[in-house]
């Protein structure tokens, strides 16, 4: 397009002054009013654009070796975490935040931050499928969840019953509330 718009202007632009108007082909004339109107829609255009949203980050703001910003991270965490307390999203930011800005984690930063988006969206999207439930759904969950249970070890139930009493897995909390209640019935 740029390339048609610089001929037009230069056609214009050498025909303008130069052939009178009278004497001018028809024809000559046609192209001369195409080229500017060409001309004219461009600078409109270029006049009503917006400016493009910087897409470049704060380079002061970002962990060293990433385009990624610690706000973003807090944001990833706050979305995919819903079934946690403010306290325990803060906790694990900070957690993530201080390894991250480890020396020595230099190298992997950006691998690190990957894998972190990867799994916290992942248990997002499982968040998501497992609230669109139908309660009928959510009782064979149950169900199954109870043969289950009963063939782990004494310590990993005991284990999973706190999980579930703290509300630490990743499940909607009317679910959550169906699995304990499946446990403690066992």
């Amino acid at each position: 397009m740029g390339r048609y718009l610089r001929r037009g202007v230069l056609f214009t632009l050498l025909f303008a002054g130069v052939v009178a108007p009278a004497a001018a082909d028809p024809v000559l004339m046609f192209l001369l009013s195409v080229a500017r109107e060409m001309v004219e829609a461009h600078a409109a255009r270029t006049r009503a654009a917006p400016a493009a949203p910087e897409l470049v980050p704060d380079m002061e703001r970002v962990y060293p070796g990433t385009a990624v910003e610690p706000e973003h991270l807090r944001r990833l965490i706050d979305d995919s975490f819903l079934y946690l307390s403010e306290a325990q999203r803060k906790e694990i930011f900070d957690a993530l935040h201080a390894a991250l800005m480890e020396p020595k984690n230099a190298a992997v930063r950006g691998t690190m931050i990957h894998y972190f988006a990867e799994k916290a969206l992942t248990v997002r999207a499982a968040q998501l499928k497992l609230s669109q439930l139908s309660a009928r759904d959510k009782e064979r969950l149950a169900a199954e969840f109870r043969k289950e249970i009963s063939s782990l070890s004494d310590e990993d139930q005991t284990q999973l019953g706190e999980l579930l009493r703290s509300g630490l897995l990743p499940v909607p909390s009317d679910l959550n509330q169906m699995l304990l209640a499946t446990f403690d019935a066992r």
